[in-house]
């Protein structure tokens, strides 16, 4: 199988790597051998011979480097999303696939255009918080950490449900974006390795059946652990 890093080197924070390297571990315990590919700026990618692809959370400056860059796969990408293949995006990388991002000195950029929603950067402003949120799909609650300067409106098929911490903006307790396989989130950390049962449900999405769990010893623990604090802190 073959996994995509996408701009890995300038969408970088917050340790987001381990998203595809627990991806790569899951699908190697579960038989398959995997390679994964890490390009960026000055490469060309056929997105269509990837099984995953990730890209991470950057720097708004970086985000906007990358958003000349990626208009180059504005095609391939779409098709790929269409296709139901698996693309996980994190941090403020998912928000290039809105119609567009205005910055804190209201500088406007186009976006990909594939979705509606719109982000508003608030300027010398950034909001952190931990977070626990639920997903239709999976049956226990998800935990993760958010660091963002942007609010984002006009998203319809939001992924998670906000219990505690922010969401996609002020007042709103939705998170994230979900489309067929699209999986966009503010959630960094990294969202998979915190959360195995969520590592789980896109590894099997990519294998097409149920991957080998057995190994998330560690894993596990550390969820449970986050879970519990985090719900301490919640009920106050």
């Amino acid at each position: 199988m073959k996994l995509l890093h996408l701009y890995y080197d300038i969408m970088n924070l917050y340790g987001d790597y381990a998203n595809i390297s627990a991806v790569k571990r899951m699908l190697e315990k579960s038989g398959e051998e995997v390679a994964v590919d890490k390009l960026s700026l000055s490469d060309e990618a056929t997105l269509s011979d990837y099984d995953f692809i990730f890209i991470g959370s950057g720097t708004e400056k970086n985000q906007k480097v990358v958003l000349k860059d990626i208009v180059k796969y504005k095609d391939a990408l779409k098709d790929y999303i269409e296709s139901g293949k698996v693309l996980l995006m994190t941090g403020n990388s998912f928000e290039l696939l809105g119609n567009l991002i205005t910055d804190g000195k209201g500088t406007e950029y186009s976006g990909l255009g594939f979705f509606k929603y719109e982000t508003i950067e608030k300027s010398g402003v950034r909001m952190t918080s931990d977070i626990i949120c639920t997903a239709s799909f999976l049956d226990r609650p998800l935990v993760g950490f958010i660091n963002k300067s942007s609010v984002i409106f006009g998203i319809n098929d939001t992924l998670f449900h906000t219990q505690f911490g922010i969401g996609n903006s002020d007042d709103d307790k939705t998170e994230g974006i979900r489309y067929k396989n699209y999986f966009g989130t503010h959630l960094t950390g990294p969202v998979l390795m915190k959360n195995p049962h969520f590592l789980t449900y896109i590894t099997a999405l990519i294998l097409g059946r149920e991957p080998e769990t057995a190994h998330l010893t560690y894993e596990q623990k550390g969820y449970e652990t986050t879970l519990r604090k985090l719900s301490e802190r919640a009920q106050g």
